[in-house]
């Protein structure tokens, strides 16, 4: 045993001391938190504050009648009483940047179809175009519920939000009686599939990591005098446990230094945020206020929400999962690395037995957060080469207790024989040069005796 920590120690010193791993590591959300910074400017920067006369002969949008368009920060309107030649030579003394004209000949009646034009130097963003329909729109819809005698409250009360709100089918379920509200679906999908995400990315690189490093220690002949000293299974165990301390270390500063960096981009620019929340810049074009209080009464929903799950629970099974499952498919990626050479080419058929029940695996996930409790999901759950990246995805879901305790069982199981079986490659592939592996050879080299 301590052998195996010596081949940890100088795994897990070695990388974490080079400075590619410090700039990675260090790097990484801080360029998360200057892309932050910069949406955050973008959305409240940057905008293109025009002024529109607007041109109505026919008077069809009744802009004489003491009605006036909505406007927001930088969309504002200014009624124009001139013909449009002679408005479009006067647009300094008139002090407006656009004209919005509306032809004469429009179905006054139905006002179904207007086709309305715009003049401009400049071209027009998109967004400010999209905040001229929708405030024309509401401003004709307006007018039609006064023309027909409609009350607007009587249609605002026709519109039914509709919360559904899972309850358990046995109502002495303990602890299931209230599941919460269906935003808890939604809340439960996402943290799901980032759960699932995670794992999948973390295992598949560090247990690159792990191949590389058989690899190049194979290559360099520097193994023929490592294994003089160690024997070749505690060598394999130290390697793989090295490299995935390494990758621990590496997700815990993310997991720390990520929130606090976003704190602080968000410190530094509260004013900004405040001033896009108010004037609702950082909101589609055309939002009302009562849909934006709606927006951030589901903020607030999906906060408590997110609170409301167990991550006494949550988190302990994630790093249960995520460590077994890399010890698991860690110890192919070593086994793989021992039997192939300098050329990466010659060994990617055997990269594909690794490659394809992760693919599956996350594929399978992804079906499973769709149907948390169907056949598939609880099978690819219990089953060991899928349940590293399928259980983490079902835990948001509440699966039954003995189906965890069954998975994490056969997990153990199965890398603790995984472990086994990748030693006996790993012993006679970390010695063998110039042959090109296959299938049929590890097969043999199980078997063959020390």
């Amino acid at each position: 045993m301590n052998k195996v920590w010596l081949v940890f120690k100088r795994e897990y010193l070695s990388r974490v001391r080079k400075k590619t791993f410090i700039l990675a590591t260090v790097l990484t959300p801080i360029g998360f938190a200057l892309l932050f910074a910069v949406l955050l400017l973008l959305m409240s920067s940057g905008k293109e504050e025009l002024t529109f006369g607007v041109i109505d002969p026919s008077q069809s949008l009744k802009l004489n009648e003491g009605r006036s368009l909505k406007e927001n920060q930088y969309t504002r309107f200014k009624w124009v009483n001139l013909p449009l030649d002679s408005a479009r030579n006067k647009t300094k003394d008139l002090q407006i940047d656009a004209i919005l004209y509306i032809p004469a000949a429009q179905d006054s009646q139905n006002m179904r179809n207007l086709r309305l034009e715009y003049y401009s130097d400049q071209q027009v963003g998109v967004e400010t175009l999209d905040f001229l329909k929708t405030t024309l729109s509401n401003h004709v819809k307006d007018i039609k519920i006064q023309r027909f005698g409609l009350d607007a409250q009587v249609l605002a009360s026709l519109k039914t939000d509709i919360e559904l709100t899972p309850k358990a089918m046995t109502p002495d379920a303990e602890g299931k009686e209230d599941k919460g509200s269906s935003v808890r679906v939604y809340v439960a999908t996402a943290l799901g599939f980032i759960s699932m995400m995670i794992i999948y990315l973390m295992v598949f690189v560090y247990g690159s990591m792990v191949m590389r490093s058989v690899m190049e220690e194979k290559t360099n002949r520097i193994v023929e005098v490592i294994i003089s000293a160690i024997k070749p299974f505690p060598l394999m165990l130290g390697k793989i446990m090295g490299v995935g301390a390494v990758g621990l270390t590496q997700f815990a500063i993310w997991a720390i230094l990520t929130p606090l960096l976003y704190l602080l981009v968000a410190f530094l620019f509260a004013s900004r945020i405040a001033e896009a929340a108010g004037s609702g810049a950082a909101m589609p074009s055309g939002v009302s206020a009562s849909e934006m209080a709606a927006n951030q009464d589901m903020a607030q929903l999906i906060a408590q929400e997110i609170g409301s799950f167990n991550f006494w629970l949550i988190i302990p099974m994630f790093i249960f999962f995520f460590i077994s499952g890399y010890i698991l498919f860690a110890s192919f990626f070593a086994a793989i690395g021992s039997a192939m050479n300098d050329d990466w080419g010659e060994g990617q058929s055997l990269v594909m037995l690794i490659t394809v029940p992760l693919l599956i695996a996350f594929y399978v996930g992804a079906a499973a957060i769709q149907n948390p409790n169907g056949n598939l999901a609880v099978f690819a759950s219990i089953f060991p080469l899928f349940s590293p990246v399928v259980m983490p995805a079902r835990m948001v879901f509440d699966p039954p207790m003995w189906q965890i305790l069954l998975s994490m069982v056969l997990l153990i199981a199965a890398c603790m024989f995984f472990i086994w079986l990748a030693g006996r490659i790993y012993r006679v592939g970390i010695l063998l040069y110039g042959n090109k592996p296959s299938i049929w050879q590890l097969v043999k080299w199980i078997f063959i005796k020390s």
